[in-house]
């Protein structure tokens, strides 16, 4: 494993931790790996079910492995009937990334063999968690209109069963596709925040629960996973501006960001974004709802204009920019668009704890350790002793 480096004030960015066989970037040109495999070919030959096992096993299954893989994620995918009478108790206005770490935490007080440390054992509970993520937030949804949760179908698959718990209503076979697409795109990212944080707890020997408890207490921040979300907020609140060009360059202007623009690793394109951009095109012409991916346009070309007046070239789309328009006109709502992308990532979490817990231990640390250099005041031991007197002498004296 490559040695880590002494590097101040950047939160690890550059710094190598650990090695991995799960994912690769390469941000200069553009590269995503899931196990030696192209993003680009997985989207374009795979389905989200095979990039699971992909990801959890470090193969592609066979036909037999696959519907098995399937068939143990929908017997996995009824909710407690506890877990939806606590959602139903719980306030209407509750962000629901804290009902989806809240509930990561009931499932894992009802585990069937919450000790268990096996790595079949691993696999099983990262199956639970894939196939109920959907359910969770599907039913919280709908419990906070005042609706009953709707039942699993088995006859459909992964994305479209989310799609049907989540509006009642059966999806178009090219609206599942493209979830289905969504979902295999946002999987796996690396030692990005989220992930780190569930490798980190899990180093320290905690349940595989904990660690996706933690994964998902990362995500829902505003500078990780909060960006999709951010970015339909931001389109929904420029619907009727006129100047574009003005907005943008009077948000740089005012040192604020634009939010889908520019990545901590990208120095091109994100390679998620190209295809999220021709999903927008697809959905905005079936949906009718092409507005939101011309206006997303119009943004992008005026962010990337400015940018570039500015110097700085390799600020480019990420993948937050154009999956909100697409997760919007699938009539995912924005406060839904975060833990959506936590029900594709579980699988990458998963993967990873899994490799931490079970990788030889020449490929990995013991446990995660970080130092940190201490830049406060230091009084001495004379100090500290002359204060404490003085604390003393004033009890003593009533003062």
């Amino acid at each position: 494993m490559a040695q880590s480096v002494n590097v101040k004030n950047i939160g690890l960015r550059g710094v190598t931790v650990a090695d991995t066989k799960i994912s690769f970037i390469d941000g200069d040109n553009g590269i995503l790996l899931y196990r030696g495999y192209r993003i680009e070919e997985l989207v374009e030959l795979s389905s989200f079910m095979e990039v699971a096992f992909l990801l959890l096993n470090a193969y592609l299954p066979k036909k037999k492995e696959l519907e098995d893989f399937e068939s143990a994620l929908k017997d996995a995918r009824d909710l407690p009937a506890f877990f939806v009478e606590i959602l139903k108790k719980c306030p209407a206005n509750a962000d629901p990334m804290d009902m989806l770490q809240t509930g990561i935490c009931l499932m894992a007080m009802f585990d069937p063999g919450p000790k268990e440390e096996s790595r079949e054992t691993h696999i099983r509970k990262s199956l639970r968690l894939i196939a109920s993520i959907p359910a969770m937030i599907a039913a919280w949804h709908r419990i906070r209109q005042g609706l009953e949760p709707v039942p699993p179908d088995e006859r459909l698959s992964h994305a479209a069963n989310f799609l049907w718990q989540l509006h009642g209503s059966e999806p178009d076979e090219k609206t599942a596709s493209v979830l289905d697409k969504c979902l295999i795109l946002h999987a796996e990212h690396t030692f990005n925040a989220s992930t780190f944080a569930c490798r980190q707890v899990v180093s320290t020997q905690a349940r595989l629960y904990a660690g996706v408890a933690a994964s998902l207490g990362a995500l829902s921040g505003r500078l990780h996973g909060g960006a999709n979300s951010r970015v339909m907020e931001m389109l929904l609140a420029l619907e009727n501006e006129k100047d574009i060009d003005r907005w943008v360059t009077n948000e740089l202007d005012h040192g604020r960001r634009i939010m889908g623009m520019g990545h901590a690793v990208y120095k091109t394109m994100d390679p998620r974004a190209g295809f999220l951009k021709q999903m927008a095109v697809e959905l905005g012409v079936k949906t009718g709802m092409e507005k939101w991916r011309i206006l997303s346009e119009k943004l992008e070309a005026s962010s990337i204009r400015e940018f570039r007046k500015r110097g700085k070239t390799d600020i480019l789309p990420n993948v937050d920019f154009y999956s909100a328009p697409v997760y919007f006109m699938m009539g995912i709502p924005p406060d839904l668009m975060t833990p959506v992308f936590a029900m594709s990532r579980i699988v990458g979490w998963c993967a990873h704890i899994i490799e931490e817990k079970f990788a030889e231990a020449q490929e990995k640390p013991a446990l995660y350790r970080p130092k940190a250099e201490y830049v406060g005041q230091y009084f001495g031991l004379t100090g500290c002793r002359y204060e404490s007197l003085v604390k003393k002498e004033e009890k003593l004296s009533g003062s």
